[in-house]
């Protein structure tokens, strides 16, 4: 089984200090022994603008399977087992005992260049991809920021016929710290692979945990993640997640709610939240729209206007967090409204970065204040899932007018509004990519404002009305 890591040159220095990361000088090859066999560590490029390190695990079949059989068993099917090839927890073991200071973010000779997020790229060959698992790379690596590319393996002619190659080349793209890539690939491989070579106890938990720390806890597959990593073992998946809970629970809604605190302090003297919620709903309402997604709908205040819209049927609230939306579900009172109380409320969780046939069939969508929290290279995947899968009838999206910042006193030139705003835009820039992403989807875009215009520097926040033609 093979991995690659690869990274490009920055400013903190030439590719090759990729070297100093993982502890392995690009001009040797190594070897070091594994409990089943043996790993290799080498560079098939090193070079000042791009550096490889491939990291090659040999495992012997007959040691991995000596004593499984039963007697008079033929042991040959075991032999010929795809296990000494295919990407699997073999390959995390080998992570952990031969990168194990770069998993652990150690760089002595180094230290700045542990913490530096790097244009890095991961390659696993022979990846796993079974029946039912196809998407699966993108449910787990997309939430996490990466750009996939997903390669299926060629069969032989001969056997064609029997279907698609359950193998896979996976290529990861991210800019990101190695302890986090690594980390995030030690935790996934046996989750893609569901064959965990190895007994599963209590310890498994604390190690799910301290390698998941600062991501899984607020990934959407995280109860899937933990369910395969523990091999289904109910008892040690409930300890898994309930501490995931309390860890990221409190602190991740608390951390929300004081952030978007501080954006409503900024915006107060506009009452531009209030203003965002009236605008929004009045062109629901000229759409005449009956049912409508908000999706990122936070704690709930658009849903609780929304609830009181005579003319809807049907409102869904979407959130990737899922304590953010226990407390909309408190302000909307969900527990104490009438099965048959019109509008219907709905509050689901998930990830706008890939599919989910829970979006499908809304008559509008609306992303309020959200596409600023998304990543760069993250965006096309959530225009994919919005626009392209779910495809409303039409899709309302207000977005802050970066040149409006100059008037807020108390922000500081070039800051953002909010502290998980990964950006904000100008009028040109909103315009340039609303009618690129209507030219794409076949969507026609009208751009409105909201909330007082300055003659100069426009409105405070700025909104695109999608429609689409039947």
């Amino acid at each position: 089984m093979l991995l690659t890591l690869s990274c490009a040159a920055t400013s903190h220095g030439p590719a090759t200090d990729l070297g100093f990361l993982l502890g392995k000088h690009p001009d040797r090859c190594q070897s070091f022994p594994l409990p089943r066999g043996r790993a290799h560590v080498f560079y098939p490029e090193a070079g000042a603008e791009r550096c490889t390190a491939a990291l090659l695990v040999e495992l012997d079949p007959v040691a991995l399977f000596r004593g499984k059989g039963r007697r008079g068993e033929a042991l040959a099917p075991h032999y010929t087992s795809d296990r000494p090839y295919a990407c699997s927890s073999q390959l995390s073991v080998a992570i952990a005992r031969v990168l194990g200071g770069a998993l652990a973010g150690r760089c002595p000779q180094r230290p700045e260049l542990a913490e530096a997020a790097l244009p890095l790229e991961a390659t696993l060959c022979a990846l796993p991809c079974r029946r039912g698992d196809e998407d699966l790379p993108q449910r787990l690596f997309a939430p996490l920021g990466y750009e996939l590319e997903l390669e299926p393996l060629a069969l032989h002619p001969a056997a064609e016929a029997e279907g698609p190659a359950p193998y896979a080349v996976l290529r990861l793209r991210g800019r990101l710290r190695l302890r986090d890539l690594l980390r995030h690939l030690y935790v996934l491989l046996p989750v893609l692979d569901r064959r965990k070579h190895y007994w599963v106890g209590s310890d498994e938990v604390d190690k799910l945990l301290r390698f998941g720390e600062g991501w899984l806890e607020r990934h959407p597959e995280r109860e899937l993640v933990a369910r395969r990593a523990l091999r289904a073992q109910r008892f040690l998946v409930r300890e898994a997640l309930a501490r995931l809970a309390d860890e990221a629970g409190c602190d991740t809604a608390a951390a929300e709610r004081a952030a978007r605190a501080e954006e409503d302090r900024l915006e107060a003297g506009l009452r531009l939240a209030d203003e965002r919620v009236v605008a929004v709903c009045a062109v629901l309402r000229e759409l005449g729209a009956r049912t409508v997604a908000d999706l990122g709908c936070g704690e709930g205040r658009l849903l609780a206007a929304l609830a009181d819209e005579p003319g809807l049927d049907r409102v869904l609230g979407f959130d990737a967090n899922p304590w953010i939306l226990e407390r909309a579900a408190v302000r909307l009172r969900l527990g104490e409204r009438a099965p048959d109380a019109r509008p219907r409320l709905e509050l689901v969780q998930g990830a706008l970065s890939y599919r989910d046939p829970r979006l499908e069939g809304f008559d509008a969508a609306v992303l309020a204040e959200v596409i600023e929290h998304v990543d760069p290279p993250r965006l096309p995947a959530c225009e994919r899932t919005v626009f392209g899968a779910a495809r409303p009838r039409a899709v309302v999206v207000t977005t802050p007018n970066r040149e409006y910042n100059a008037r807020f006193a108390g922000l500081a030139p070039g800051a953002l509004r909010h502290r998980d705003h990964r950006f904000e835009w100008t009028r040109a820039e909103f315009r340039a990519w609303a009618e690129a992403v209507a030219n794409r989807f076949g969507y026609a875009v009208e751009l409105r404002s909201v909330g007082p215009e300055d003659p100069s520097l426009g409105p405070p926040c700025q909104m695109g009305v999608f429609r689409r033609d039947a």
